[in-house]
């Protein structure tokens, strides 16, 4: 088992101790620290900031949101980044919700499994450079002759030499379809909440995976006496997602729950959430669901749970201690 230094996106101000901590992680053996974007700080600045100031830690992206970017500045950046680092990056993709991609990146949202795939396939075409760059998909046509071209795009092959041909693919994902598809064309998962008690929702999904496939998966860690409060963000982080992110129907974070064994509980959440009634929302997340995907508690009861996670297909433990001490300990109970 592995452990990644998770910093998420920035909110209004970025984080103050950034590189500290980072340098720290490196120090008590983290395999990798990531960072996201959603409709602020971007994903890949903040690596870039954080490979100059460390030497061995893998750098992910958690992730990078599709409709941002086009396959190809995607890959650009990835290439740039896995130079400057010497080959320690790992690009984590995601498609995001309608409301984050037409809301702010102001592109369509539909059809996410065959536009993840098309983005993929491009991408490992462009670092490959195996010949000048040609795509006849529906998404992002190479050259462009749709509405407004002039007719003088020609094919191109990446000017600078990426340092790895392969770097890591790992993507977001969450409904059934898409868990299958990232099984198939992806180096790794990254699933927002996964519970190594109920690892037959996702078995059939990841029953195609290369031996090598990697599931780095976000969990709370907080040693802490008392269970029930530290339990406290990691229901107010479910009444957001499960309740908010997304349009009724449309939000994948519910239909995940309610898929987990909890239908009623979700769509309870969900109900709240819409009807203003956000902290009743949070305290209609269950206790036993907040707490099959976290690890809070005693270091004694952690490291019982931890036997759970070391018996699942998950690879990576992602985590978000802030301070010194709080690295230090999940490093000597994770790796020992």
């Amino acid at each position: 088992m592995k452990l990644g230094l998770v910093w998420g996106y920035w909110g209004a101000q970025p984080p103050k101790d950034m590189v500290e901590l980072t340098k720290e992680a490196e120090d008590c053996g983290f395999d990798s620290v990531w960072t996201a974007e959603s409709w602020g700080s971007d994903a890949f600045t903040p690596l870039t900031w954080l490979a100059a100031h460390t030497e061995r830690i893998k750098l992910g992206t958690g992730v990078v949101q599709l409709s941002a970017r086009t396959p190809v500045a995607t890959a650009m950046a990835a290439m740039t980044l896995d130079h400057l680092s010497n080959g320690r990056v790992i690009l984590g993709l995601g498609v995001s919700g309608p409301q984050v991609v037409e809301g702010w990146y102001g592109r369509p949202s539909n059809k996410p499994l065959a536009r993840t795939r098309e983005y993929v396939d491009i991408i490992r075409q462009a670092l490959r450079r195996e010949g000048p760059l040609t795509n006849d998909g529906e998404f992002y046509p190479m050259p462009y002759r749709g509405e407004g071209s002039v007719g003088l795009g020609k094919p191109l092959k990446i000017m600078t030499h990426p340092l790895r041909s392969e770097i890591p693919i790992f993507l977001g994902a969450e409904g059934p379809k898409n868990v299958t598809q990232t099984a198939e064309i992806a180096d790794g998962w990254l699933p927002l909440y996964y519970s190594p008690f109920r690892q037959d929702v996702y078995a059939e999904q990841l029953a195609g995976a290369k031996d090598d496939f990697e599931i780095s998966a976000l969990v709370t860690f907080n040693v802490t006496d008392d269970v029930a409060t530290g339990l406290f963000p990691v229901k107010a982080m479910l009444g957001f997602y499960i309740g908010g992110m997304g349009a009724k129907g449309q939000n994948y974070h519910t239909k995940l729950m309610a898929r987990m064994g909890f239908e009623e509980e979700a769509y309870k959440i969900q109900d709240l959430f819409f009807a203003g009634k956000r902290e009743e929302a949070i305290a209609a997340v269950p206790d036993d669901f907040a707490d099959e995907i976290s690890l809070v508690g005693p270091a004694s009861r952690i490291a019982e749970r931890l036997e759970h996670w070391r018996n699942s297909p998950v690879t990576s433990l992602m985590i978000a201690p802030r301070g010194p001490d709080a690295l230090r300990q999940a490093a000597k109970l994770v790796l020992g």
